[in-house]
């Protein structure tokens, strides 16, 4: 017990050291990395915002972000299986807490999450967001895009939230009609993964509908991806319905056909040639989730974001 220690989140002494708590006890951070909003040093910020009133079927995800940090607590800081390397040995991981927000006030959500998460990035730390609905992705990409230009949208996902909505509108379905309409992302660049519904127009986004990705190998799905995007600075949203319900169904609107976890996972095993400047992991809602198996798919999914981060921050370190 003499090397053993307890609430890692609290008492790790080092940004890039390993946890050692039990996975039933402890501080539940994301992956037991150190709660702070201090961001000196820090290359990955993970953040969560418990935002839900812009559902327009189940609400509950504002309880995401608890219900994901707890599941993360299974990756016990060893080699991350399928990356074969401990993520926090080269790179300043930190939990950056919740976003703060105004439960009574929805109109002023998006300038706040907005505001926030552009602290984060003028630190020059990555991004790693814990939703949350997916409305939030749109102020997310607006900071994103301040800094980086515009993007290639990378969006799994079983709908194409391309709903027209006005100016003021809070709206988990329409972040991507307004994205483009506003030139924050790159439509010619842009690819929806798993889609299952219809929606009034594709605003030009090539789409990989949920029928074509069962037929499609996870390699053919990745080539897909990076053929389309071009090399261009990239967002990947990840939206949990984009699995079927057998695999999450603990979302908010779930959509029956749509590909396993494993397929999903080994698609995103295979993007480190993706120039990710930002992620997010959205629409885990807890209340309708059965033996956190939503929670721990979306816990996975941030994983491999980290994971595919600390690829290519090895890439880069080894080409000088």
């Amino acid at each position: 017990m003499a090397n053993k220690t307890i609430d890692h989140a609290f008492t790790a002494t080092s940004l890039t050291s390993a946890a050692s708590d039990p996975t039933f006890a402890g501080a539940l951070s994301f992956m037991r990395r150190r709660f702070t909003k201090e961001l000196s040093g820090v290359d990955v910020a993970v953040w969560g915002i418990p935002f839900d009133a812009a559902t327009s079927n189940r609400p509950g995800t504002r309880f995401g972000p608890q219900a994901i940090r707890r599941a993360s607590a299974i990756f016990d800081n060893d080699a991350q299986y399928p990356f074969n390397r401990e993520l926090f040995a080269d790179m300043a991981v930190v939990d950056y807490g919740d976003c703060l927000l105004d439960y009574g006030n929805h109109q002023d959500t998006p300038g706040a999450i907005e505001r926030q998460a552009n602290v984060i990035l003028d630190s020059g730390a990555f991004l790693l967001t814990l939703g949350g609905d997916h409305y939030v992705t749109w102020p997310l990409l607006k900071a994103h895009a301040a800094k980086h230009g515009p993007l290639a949208l990378v969006q799994f996902d079983a709908h194409q939230d391309t709903w027209f909505d006005e100016e003021r509108r809070i709206d988990h379905g329409s972040f991507v009609a307004r994205a483009t309409r506003e030139g924050i992302i790159d439509p010619d660049r842009s690819i929806q993964i798993g889609i299952r519904t219809h929606a009034p127009e594709d605003c030009g986004i090539n789409i990989l509908y949920g029928h074509q990705v069962e037929d499609m190998s996870a390699g053919d799905i990745a080539s897909a991806i990076i053929t389309h995007t071009r090399g261009a600075p990239a967002y990947l949203t990840f939206d949990i319905d984009c699995l079927d319900p057998a695999f999450a169904p603990g979302t908010g609107t779930p959509v029956a056909g749509g590909p396993s976890s494993a397929k999903i996972l080994s698609v995103l095993q295979r993007l480190h040639q993706l120039d990710i400047r930002g992620a997010d992991i959205v629409e885990v809602s807890p209340p309708y989730d059965h033996a956190d198996i939503t929670a721990i798919a979306g816990a996975t999914v941030a994983m491999y974001m980290l994971g595919l981060h600390a690829e290519r921050r090895a890439i880069a370190a080894s080409q000088g």
